[in-house]
């Protein structure tokens, strides 16, 4: 179970890394013309607010267990994007983006595995 959670949050913080990445370094405009077209319904700090939280999820998903410095922060950042999700799932529900909502279960059911997975049988001990 251990290596499973692994891979999910690895997985989970490729994606968001990636994704937050984007939203940092990218405009408004750019992200609108690459098929986001919920960034309309956002300022561009917000987009970056937005992205800076995605980045910060995905280091505090992996990096805190992996050096042993309050390791408990990766279920919280599991659940930080659960909260995310939701937000998104809302947003893209709002513009009936179907596709989307799908997209942001699924990252959300995963984050939940973590969330569970990490607070529960599977926590990183001191």
């Amino acid at each position: 179970m251990n290596v499973f959670l692994w891979i999910v949050a690895a997985l989970l913080a490729v994606a968001f890394a990636a994704a937050g990445s984007m939203k940092l370094t990218k405009s408004k405009a750019d992200l609108a013309g690459q098929g986001m077209g919920w960034v309309e319904d956002f300022s561009p700090g917000v987009i970056k607010l937005i992205g800076a939280l995605e980045v910060l999820a995905a280091v505090g998903l992996v990096v805190p267990p992996l050096v042993g410095v309050v390791p408990v922060l990766a279920p919280l950042a599991a659940l930080g994007l659960v909260l995310l999700m939701v937000g998104a799932l809302i947003t893209h529900a709002r513009r009936k983006e179907t596709p989307m909502v799908v997209v942001n279960l699924v990252l959300a059911a995963l984050a939940i595995v973590v969330v569970v997975g990490r607070f529960g049988p599977e926590q990183f001990t001191a």
